[in-house]
């Protein structure tokens, strides 16, 4: 599901990273998983597995680079076929960042 993510998300062209960023870009992607689960059974076999991804977008402008990157996550993780669950935005003031946390799941 790591390289999945990654995969999807590298056409962006803005670092994208596991977990945990330490470059010096201003602007870039982490995403983790928060969440993996059986969803469905049939005579008592798992069927389907959920995978619970958060994508988390940082920026220190909240300007047009910002916005233009959420909507190529939400587009790109839709064409993957990640649904996605919820969002959550916020400026975090003791770095001056700006933070979009958005939720997907995927089914497998």
């Amino acid at each position: 599901m790591i390289d999945l993510v990654y995969d999807t998300l590298k056409s962006i062209g803005i670092p994208i990273k596991y977990q945990t960023y330490s470059g010096d870009k201003k602007t870039y992607i982490t995403y983790f998983t928060y969440l993996q689960q059986a969803e469905t059974y049939a005579d008592d076999e798992e069927q389907t597995e959920g995978y619970y991804i958060q994508v988390d977008i940082w920026s220190n402008t909240s300007g047009n680079d910002y916005t233009n990157t959420i909507k190529q996550v939400k587009g790109l993780m839709k064409q993957a076929g990640f649904r996605r669950k919820t969002e959550h935005e916020d400026y975090e003031s003791d770095t001056k960042i700006y933070h979009k946390a958005i939720r997907f799941v995927y089914y497998k």
